[in-house]
């Protein structure tokens, strides 16, 4: 499999509203050598919204006013036990009206943390669940073609059929075979 040199950059983070939230929350955990604690906090509060469908309705949806939030936010980053700066930088997302995107904060907050660290993280998708081996296959393969250390995140999806979806960053390689598929049939119809 063939993969390009595919690595976010901290501006194509940083360029958007997500980004400059994380990019903020970055900077004063640094500062504050909290920058442990609040990835913590911040993997723990993504658990929470990927586990609970409410509580993700509730953050995005306009009908609930941001006092109501904050309220149910409180309740559990105060029951979850969270760091101060994580508990009020996430108060203040809410309060700001801006918790539609605290998932893609989070991402890029994680993102940038990576990067101080050297690292890169992949989101792998195929069609059956990948063996050990072929995660540490894939792991040195990626890792060999970015230069840098690279944690895989996996998922599975049966409608890809075979092959892989490989998302570093904003680039994503596809060589899923539904993708080739498609690919095929499209240039089939144009010759026919």
């Amino acid at each position: 499999m063939k993969v390009h040199h595919i690595v976010a950059t901290e501006h194509e983070i940083t360029n958007s509203v997500p980004g400059r939230y994380a990019s903020a929350l970055f900077k004063i955990a640094e500062e504050l050598s909290q920058l442990e604690q609040v990835e913590t906090d911040m993997t723990r509060l993504q658990v929470v919204l990927d586990d609970s469908i409410e509580l993700r309705r509730m953050i995005i949806s306009p009908v609930f006013s941001s006092k109501e939030k904050s309220k149910a936010i409180e309740l559990i980053l105060n029951k979850a036990g969270f760091c101060s700066l994580a508990a009020n930088f996430v108060k203040l997302v809410v309060k700001n009206r801006r918790s539609l995107v605290l998932p893609e904060i989070i991402k890029a907050f994680m993102l940038l943390l990576a990067k101080f660290r050297g690292e890169v993280q992949a989101d792998v998708v195929s069609a059956i669940a990948l063996t050990d081996e072929q995660i540490k296959e894939l792991k040195q393969v990626l890792s060999n073609s970015t230069g840098k250390d690279v944690e895989i995140r996996t998922q599975v999806n049966s409608s890809l059929l075979g092959g892989l979806v490989v998302k570093i960053g904003s680039r994503m390689v596809d060589s899923s075979l539904r993708t080739k598929l498609l690919t095929l049939k499209t240039r089939m119809k144009e010759v026919g």
